[in-house]
């Protein structure tokens, strides 16, 4: 690991400035405590991106993001810019952003937290023990296959779901090299008794499954899968699938926490890490501090773990997340009536960046002893 790293800090729209100032002022702190610099550099994505620069991707960004260690976004979205056709709007910043650096494999953890069980829409005995992992193909399927477009006067639409064995095996092989160091189970989810495109990916992951003989691999249908996520979440520890049926499922996953707040995300499978709350842009709380930091917080502990390769740092900062929510703090999304105090988002990042050099103090004299 290098003792520095240059991160492109793009904080998007609505409450994505806000969330990503914690965000990184808990990541920098921590870095500093474990013996390294993280240099920021800030660029624009989305609807602020379209408002100065009349582009929600800007070349200047792209540039700076492909020169740097990893980059770390805030939300894209404003409904200022609903009038526009599709191929304009924010979120295609975010598309063009995920194509440019190449990273194929989206990481996103749910778990259940103790001290928000009660914030589940679950019940206790349902979501208690939930431990999983979703790692969702970022680049290709519905979203990125060609052609679409629209039949004349726009009397139709049309999208096309593409898949190589390519592209399914190398998602794969992160799905089973990440159950390898969890609880050993792959859950591939695909829709094969419909879709062409879900047999290739079904006979594909079976095949790379043989690599990882320690590995169990079961198959379901995404519609059996969103089913079990909401009866039985516990027995799912790493969920492969393919970029449409990702997107949703993780949304569940995340909303089974009690909050779309508490989830980070990673993108990995290039040279450069892209780290995200999964949480969207939120724009009828944006300003108000009330938002919840710690999705993108937790998304700071991922960019430690993947591009920093500093589990130690990204321990520290999850396991601050977990105090402060055990010391009964929280945002308005997470409160219950039994909330020992109700935060803002800059006093809960305040206190997770507390907690969280707190830790780093004595994981560091504990790896020196």
């Amino acid at each position: 690991m290098s003792n520095r790293m240059k991160v492109i800090v793009l904080a998007g729209d609505g409450i994505g400035p806000e969330v990503t100032r914690e965000a990184i002022s808990v990541l920098t702190e921590v870095a500093s405590a474990f013996g390294f610099e993280i240099e920021t550099e800030d660029h624009l994505i989305g609807g602020i991106a379209i408002r100065e620069k009349g582009s929600p991707f800007p070349e200047e960004t792209r540039n700076a993001c492909l020169e740097s260690d990893a980059v770390f976004l805030g939300a894209v979205g404003t409904p200022e810019f609903d009038h526009l056709p599709p191929h304009e709007r924010p979120e295609i910043g975010l598309l063009a952003l995920r194509k440019a650096l190449g990273g194929f494999a989206n990481l996103r953890p749910s778990k259940a937290v103790p001290a928000l069980i009660d914030s589940s829409p679950l019940r206790r005995e349902i979501f208690e023990g939930t431990d999983l992992l979703i790692v969702r193909e970022l680049l290709g399927g519905l979203y990125f296959g060609t052609p679409r477009g629209f039949e004349e006067n726009r009397t139709g639409g049309y999208n096309t779901m593409r898949y190589s064995v390519e592209e399914i095996e190398r998602v794969a092989r992160v799905a089973f090299e990440s159950a390898l160091v969890r609880r050993k189970k792959v859950t591939s989810v695909d829709k094969a008794n419909v879709l062409e495109t879900s047999q290739i990916w079904r006979e594909t992951v079976s095949r790379v499954a043989k690599d990882y003989p320690d590995v169990e691999l079961e198959h379901l249908f995404v519609d059996a899968c969103a089913m079990h996520l909401v009866t039985g979440p516990t027995q799912f520890d790493v969920i492969l699938t393919e970029n449409l049926f990702g997107d949703i499922l993780s949304d569940e996953a995340a909303v089974l926490t009690g909050s779309l707040g508490m989830l980070a995300s990673a993108t990995i499978g290039s040279n450069i890490g892209l780290y995200e709350p999964v949480h969207g842009s939120a724009p009828q709380i944006a300003g108000k501090n009330i938002a919840n930091p710690l999705g993108t917080i937790a998304s700071a502990a991922l960019l430690l773990r993947y591009s920093a390769k500093n589990e130690a740092a990204a321990a520290a900062i999850e396991d601050a997340i977990e105090t402060v929510l055990d010391e009964g703090y929280r945002t308005a999304d997470i409160a219950t009536e039994n909330c020992r105090q109700l935060v803002s988002t800059e006093e809960m990042g305040r206190l997770v960046c507390e907690r969280a050099v707190a830790n780093a103090g004595i994981k560091t004299a504990s790896h020196t002893v």
